[in-house]
This record gives structure tokens, C-alpha cells and sequence, in this order.
């Protein structure tokens, strides 16, 4: 297997709160291969975003910092490098998408400043060189028009067309890694398959990496190779897309699952919600952070944090019971197929 394009060690970022000191990303492990799409899935606060500015070292310092980890991007650790080094890689060889394209787009510089800027900064290009790239990057994103709407405002632009702007920007310097946090938040559900279908399409045309962070396990099924599941700031499964809808071994996992509508539901067929709130990240429990919202917890569960441990060839997960969940899950499920 080739090398990892990215390599994440033990990543852990604190934030600082009049509570205490809150721990977003606690110890988390992943790798990222070239052309591939991992999707970071969980809840709101679950750490997924966090987890993404910790990549890209956009963590406000204060009140936040990364406190332990490597980030090896192309076997380099961007943790030890300068803001200035840093500031060189950003945007070029690592693009990020941000959740609301209407706050991460400057309101005061035109669309095609905004995607002809980084071309400038990064490849030296003169503006009007730029802008021309700037006008095939806006066609690629199947925007119509895209010679005259250089000159629009995003504030001209539609929730969808802001998005693929940002799409856009973040493809203007071909990186090798395009961070994408909840690209299709607020959209209409037909303009999400179209960004997402685009987005996709567009990194298989230029081979670059993909991380989508996202709630939505529907989104992960068609678009994700490799998935990593969130809870608490911590992975608690890690598997394949394929093996982790064949056979979650989480019970958050299952629960994520059993949450949503499935094409292949009976008539009438009720969805099963989690019950209880999301951990308070600032009063974690000594134990598993899913514990007092998980049937299946016992005192070892409250006791002691499971660690993160091979259950099949490639397949992870942190739980102390994911084996005897299994056997009391497997006649149910037999029955009801």
C-alpha cells in the first residue's frame, strides 16, 4: 500500500473556559491515502469541526491549542512548522471548504478576486492570468456565465452558487487535500446532491484526498470510501464504508444508523432515536462517553475507557461489549429479514 498522503498521531486540541479546560479532540488517529474520501461522522459536538481546524492549524490561540500529535502531510509534520510555512501550504497544497459559505466569503471583494487570489499568491500568476483561471474554475463548478459573474458580489449569489464558489476556490491551486466541513449545510436537498456529486467528481478528476465532515450517514454511504465515527471528541469506529454498514460494532454507530430512513424500511416503520443528550466536553466521564446513553452499558463501561482495538481486518472500534452486542443483535436481525 502506498504511503498516507496524511497521517494523524494522537491529535488532541484543548480549549480553555471559564468551566475548565475543555478537551475537543481527544487522542485521535487516522490516515487519509492519496485520491481517497474519508468521511468524519457524529453529532453536533462531537468534534468533527474542531478536528478540521486542527489540520489546518486555524485553532484560536487562546482560547484554544493543539496540546499533543502529529500531523504528517506528504511525511512532513505540520505541527512543527512556521506560520509562515504553514501559511504556504494552506490554500495550495491543502484546500479547506467551510460550513457557511456566506461568512467565509468577503463580502467586499468580488468573486473573482476571491478565487483569481490564491492562483496569485501561491503560483506568482499576474492577476490577469488569474482571473482567467478564476473564469474556467467557475465554469468548472457549472456555474452559467462565469466571464461576467467574476464581477458579481456573493451577496448576489444563491446559497447553492456561493457553495460551489467556494468549491471553486478551494480547487484554484489542484491540492492534494481538500478538508470539506459540512459543505452542504442549509441547502435545499437537490442542491446537496448537486455539490456533493460535483465535489466528488471533481476530486477523482484531479486525484486529490478528500475529508468530508459531516452528520449525515446517508451522504457517507454514496460518497465515502473510508469512515471515521465521532463521539465525545474521540473515534469510537473506524472502518471501511462498506463493513460499516454491513456491521457497525459501536453502539452509537447502530444508533446513528437506526436513525435514519432506509429505502428498504416497512411501511409504518418508526425510526429509533438516540436517547439523552451529547457529553458535555468539559465533564467527561472516567469511563466511555456514550455510557449514559447506551442499553448495552454495564459498571465496566462507566469505569473504564474502552480503547480504540481491532475488531475485524480493518475494521475498529472502542467498546468493551461490541462482540456480545453482536450476539444479542443477531437474532432480531434475522428475524426480521
Amino acid at each position: 500500500m502506498a504511503a498516507p498522503l496524511l497521517e494523524v498521531k494522537n491529535l488532541t486540541t484543548r480549549f480553555r473556559t471559564e468551566r475548565g479546560e475543555l478537551t475537543a479532540v481527544d487522542d485521535v488517529s487516522f490516515s487519509v491515502q492519496p485520491g481517497q474520501t474519508l468521511a468524519i461522522v457524529g453529532e453536533s459536538g462531537s468534534g468533527k469541526s474542531v478536528t478540521a481546524l486542527s489540520l489546518m492549524r486555524l485553532i484560536p490561540d487562546p482560547p484554544g491549542r493543539i496540546t499533543n500529535g502529529q500531523l504528517l502531510f506528504e511525511g512532513q509534520d505540520l505541527l512543527k512548522l512556521s506560520d509562515a510555512e504553514m501559511r504556504a501550504i494552506r490554500g495550495d497544497r491543502i484546500a479547506m471548504i467551510f460550513q457557511e459559505p456566506m461568512s467565509s466569503l468577503n463580502p467586499a471583494l468580488t468573486v473573482g478576486m476571491q478565487i483569481a487570489e490564491p492562483v496569485n499568491l501561491h503560483r506568482k500568476m499576474p492577476w490577469t492570468q488569474a482571473y482567467e483561471v478564476a473564469k474556467g474554475l467557475l465554469g468548472k463548478v457549472r456555474i452559467p456565465d462565469a466571464a461576467s459573474r467574476l464581477q458579481t458580489w456573493p451577496h448576489q449569489y444563491s446559497g447553492g452558487m456561493r457553495q460551489r464558489t467556494m468549491i471553486a476556490m478551494a480547487l484554484a491551486c489542484q491540492p492534494k487535500l481538500i478538508i470539506a466541513d459540512e459543505p452542504t449545510t442549509a441547502l435545499d436537498v437537490t442542491v446537496q446532491a448537486q455539490i456533493l456529486d460535483l465535489l466528488k467528481e471533481l476530486t477523482r478528476e484531479t486525484g486529490a484526498a478528500l475529508i468530508l465532515i459531516t452528520h449525515d450517514l446517508g451522504v457517507v454511504a454514496r460518497y465515502a470510501d473510508h469512515v471515521a465515527v465521532m463521539y465525545g471528541g474521540r473515534i469510537v469506529e473506524q472502518a471501511e464504508a462498506g463493513a460499516l454498514y454491513a456491521s457497525p460494532r459501536h453502539p452509537y454507530t447502530r444508533g446513528l444508523l437506526a436513525s435514519i430512513p432506509r429505502l428498504d424500511s416497512h411501511a409504518g416503520q418508526r425510526l429509533v432515536p438516540i436517547q439523552g443528550q451529547p457529553p458535555d466536553l468539559a465533564r467527561l466521564p472516567p469511563g466511555c462517553a456514550f455510557a449514559p446513553r447506551c442499553q448495552h452499558a454495564d459498571a465496566q463501561c462507566s469505569a473504564s475507557r474502552p480503547l480504540l482495538r481491532m475488531v475485524e481486518p480493518g475494521h475498529l472500534a472502542a467498546c468493551h461489549h461490541d462482540h456480545a452486542i453482536d450476539a444479542v443483535l443477531q437474532p432480531a436481525q434475522a428475524h426480521a429479514a
